[in-house]
């Protein structure tokens, strides 16, 4: 096959693994094409943990025909009996030539333990093929295998001025139907949604997936949308056992440093999960947090919480990806900000941000933005 062919192919197959961008949580999403003589023989992408992965769904329908052929594939081929059994055993038995990786699976199960398998068995393999593109499929199951934490996106809405609330705490609502319509699309990619008591106090929210599944790509009419996990910083166990959430499907998680029985017992008989953590500065320690939820196979993490816990998961160096919906009106000067983040004083103390993507939303414009340094590290 030529670079240009290579190119589409695997294009194809990042197409197919992003139709698990809402289902096959904790698993990555991958995608798989089968070709023989220029022809797509066989085609699949994994759709839910348990499932059988893109790999096998391609060969399958693929049949005898996959002897000799290419196999275009978003993630090294597991080589590990998990769920379901090792797929390069699947591809070495079809007799598959030449296996084309997008990436290195950063799971220390495989880690270029595939790629050894197939290239020992004699197969051809090459990986790296459009490997940004596959990485950014899955930033979440990368940064949990690699770094053990989860992905966190911090989202806010705010006015040109940059107020997410009057004076009077009035908050509802800032951003555009199509704007919240767009922030359902990244609660049900999400592993969990993480907010703080302060919130749950002041607007009783439900933090739960909204959309039909048709308007979900790649999940099956009419099946069960997947909620993602509920977590609550209240580091005093605050949080009534009426809150809306607790009645909700899906699961609650209450990360605490109170250690009072009764309180959490209440809690945990109204539905949620009590979870004791460590204390830092007086408050719940923010990243043992999320290391407890990349031990619990949670991904992407979305932050949905005020000014307070935002600005110290930035300054704790905690966000990874910061989503800004700026509605086109002027909320005044005496409005509630986005961050509070004590002690910058000077202007090289500002967080440096690095503008990844910028589009239209319905009438507001969403900001996409990666913390860099403090700019006076940023600075030559």
């Amino acid at each position: 096959m030529s670079p240009a062919s290579d190119h589409a192919l695997m294009a194809r197959a990042l197409r197919l693994a992003a139709r698990g961008l809402y289902t096959c949580d904790p698993n990555p999403r991958v995608g798989c094409v089968l070709v023989r003589d220029g022809e797509v023989i066989g085609e699949g992408w994994h759709q839910r943990a348990g499932l059988p992965h893109a790999e096998r769904i391609a060969l399958d329908a693929a049949g005898g025909r996959a002897r000799g052929a290419t196999a275009y594939v978003t993630l090294e081929p597991c080589c590990h009996h998990g769920r379901t059994p090792p797929c390069t055993d699947a591809l070495m038995e079809s007799g598959v030539a030449r296996v084309v990786a997008a990436m290195e699976d950063p799971n220390p199960l495989v880690a270029g333990n595939g790629i050894n398998a197939l290239r020992a068995a004699g197969v051809e393999v090459q990986v790296g093929l459009l490997e940004r593109e596959a990485r950014a499929l899955n930033p979440g199951f990368v940064k949990r295998m690699t770094a053990g934490l989860p992905y966190v996106r911090v989202k806010l809405a705010a006015s040109l001025d940059g107020r997410t609330a009057m004076a009077s705490g009035e908050s509802q609502w800032i951003s555009s139907p199509a704007a919240r319509r767009d922030v359902q699309r990244l609660r049900a990619r999400s592993s969990a949604i993480l907010t703080g008591v302060g919130t749950l106090l002041a607007d009783n929210p439900s933090l739960n997936v909204r959309l039909a599944t048709e308007e979900l790509p790649g999940v099956e009419s009419g099946a069960e949308v997947r909620q993602p996990v509920r977590v609550i910083v209240d580091s005093r166990l605050r949080t009534p056992a009426s809150a809306r959430m607790l009645s909700l499907p899906g699961q609650t998680l209450i990360a605490c440093i109170e250690q009072d029985p009764s309180r959490a017992g209440a809690l945990e008989a109204a539905g949620a999960r009590v979870y004791p953590c460590p204390e830092s500065g007086g408050g719940v320690d923010l990243e043992s947090l999320l290391r407890y939820l990349a031990r619990e196979e949670l991904n992407e993490v979305l932050v949905e919480a005020g000014p307070t816990l935002a600005g110290a998961l930035l300054q704790a160096g905690l966000v990874d990806e910061l989503i800004l919906y700026l509605a086109p009106h002027l909320m005044g000067d005496a409005g509630r900000g986005l961050f509070r983040l004590p002690g910058l004083d000077r202007m090289d103390q500002r967080l440096a941000l690095q503008v990844q993507d910028l589009r239209m939303v319905g009438p507001d414009l969403r900001v996409t933005a990666v913390p860099q340094l403090r700019m006076a590290e940023a600075l030559p």
